[in-house]
């Protein structure tokens, strides 16, 4: 029992640490877009052509954030290789979790600070037409990258293969089922994680105003 117990933890460490290595990475690529968009749109600077160079980097790696849903296939080799369903629902399945949901609210955020940019240009009429066009993008952009293998930095690399393999794959019916599946998903998560995090911010917001006036009325008094 001890000796299966044994090689049990140390097949678990052997899948955490391949994952290890691609859940950071694709985190880190998840994160890029999420720090674009505070200094893109949370900062109030011209639209410079260093503006507009940044804005181009984050829509070309703003993909990569929901990417992070498709991960969810390595789920499957991971349990056949553990199998322990008590390893499995204790360590693996809510890793994969906190992983994807990590990227997804990097995403959700990134896409909040594009909204805010736009009210506080008077373009608020714009906000949900703008996130129809991202989310139709980083659908396009995920099939790109999980069936097609493209990179973000492949549109400075190799430009020429985006725009002839990459747009011929699109023509097909199967991929504009699998971008049109992938564009409902993303317009479903959005939507719920979007009012769950506002509505995280309004009560951060409102503690925050309730404290001071507490303080002034304890010295008031």
């Amino acid at each position: 029992m001890k000796e299966e117990f044994i090689e049990l933890i140390a097949r678990v460490l052997q899948v955490l640490s391949i994952n290890k290595s691609w859940m950071t990475w694709n985190l880190f690529l998840a994160f890029i877009p999420l720090a674009l968009s505070v200094w893109l749109f949370r900062t109030k600077r011209g639209r410079s052509w260093v503006w507009w160079l940044g804005f181009l980097v984050f829509y070309a790696f703003l993909p990569n954030a929901p990417y992070l849903l498709t991960d969810i296939i390595h789920l499957i080799d991971d349990i056949r290789a553990i199998q322990s369903v008590w390893m499995i629902t204790l360590i693996l399945i809510p890793l994969y979790l906190v992983v994807i949901l990590a990227g997804l609210e990097a995403y959700v955020i990134s896409l909040i600070n594009l909204g805010h940019y736009l009210h506080r240009i008077g373009k608020s009429q714009w906000i949900l037409g703008v996130e129809l066009i991202t989310h139709t993008l980083c659908a396009i952009g995920i099939y790109w990258g999980r069936f097609l293998r493209f990179n973000s930095w492949d549109f400075i690399t190799q430009p020429d293969a985006l725009l002839t393999k990459g747009v011929e794959e699109l023509l097909g019916k199967q991929p504009l089922v699998i971008i049109a599946i992938t564009f409902t998903i993303l317009l479903g998560l959005h939507w719920i994680m979007k009012r769950v995090t506002l509505g995280f911010v309004t009560q951060l917001h409102k503690r925050i105003a309730i404290k001071p006036q507490r303080t002034n009325n304890s010295n008031a008094g």
